[in-house]
């Protein structure tokens, strides 16, 4: 219906500003008019495919720009999750690090711990089948205890030639120690001083001070550094063994050389 009114109008137009047409000129210019409203109809047609097209792929770019961007973040938080990861790895290999640093400084001190208890082991083999001199290694403190009579005669704080000749090799085996206190310990038993030593010795602590004295000074004539050197007086109050027979009294007569972690 619209095709022929736009027909009919055109046709009309020409007639009035064209005057008179022929009956052929009339066809003519109808069938000019009814092409140009087939192409108009074709090119509103086209027209609409297009809007529609725009209109998909319009929809299809939205589309993938929303799964654009959710990828983006999906990855960005995949890669802040990663790097989070990185960082908590090189923190916890650096801490594993650390560790393996300690436990190496610690298997090379329990070696150095071990070489000197060997060494005065078997220095001391003699006297230890004697039951002169005990040693022992417990959590990083080794421990020689010499019996006072090797080292000194009754009643006495002066080292005799015997004693000195056994310093002298416990002095081989510490000069070679590293990283440790050397602490020497001055025990007696509880017996009370009397007679003319209590004059000297008012009680076991002075005796058992002037005896760890002594040695400890002996041991820096040998040349062991006195920054690593202590003596110590306990007297009667740390015994090894009863004080109530005479073999545990012999036990608690006693210097102890004590090798300890420095500070």
């Amino acid at each position: 219906m619209k095709g022929r009114l736009l027909i009919a109008l055109t046709i009309s137009m020409v007639l009035v500003l064209g005057g008179c047409y022929t009956k052929e000129e009339y066809m003519k210019k109808a069938s000019e008019a009814e092409t140009l409203q087939q192409r108009y109809q074709e090119l509103t047609l086209e027209n609409a495919k297009l809007r529609t097209e725009i209109a998909t792929l319009t929809g299809e770019r939205n589309e993938l720009d929303r799964l654009l961007k959710a990828r983006s973040d999906e990855l960005l938080k995949d890669l802040t999750e990663a790097r989070q990861k990185t960082a908590n790895l090189e923190a916890e290999n650096a801490k594993l690090r650390q560790q393996v640093g300690e436990l190496r400084k610690k298997e090379a001190l329990i070696e150095e711990e071990s070489k000197t208890y060997k060494d005065l082991v078997k220095e001391m083999k003699g006297e230890i089948a004697k039951g002169q001199i005990t040693i022992t290694e417990l959590k990083g403190k080794l421990t020689m205890d010499v019996v006072d009579k090797i080292l000194f005669s009754s009643g006495e704080a002066t080292v005799k030639k015997e004693g000195l000749s056994v310093l002298d090799r416990v002095v081989d085996v510490l000069k070679n120690v590293k990283d440790k206190n050397i602490r020497i310990e001055g025990h007696t038993d509880n017996v009370k001083i009397t007679g003319r030593l209590a004059k000297v010795y008012p009680t076991n602590w002075e005796l058992s001070a002037a005896r760890a004295i002594n040695v400890t000074r002996y041991l820096q004539a040998k040349g062991i550094a006195p920054e690593v050197l202590s003596a110590v007086a306990y007297g009667e109050y740390k015994p090894l063994a009863d004080n109530k027979t005479a073999e545990g009294r012999a036990k608690n007569r006693r210097i102890a050389i004590v090798l300890v972690p420095k500070d």
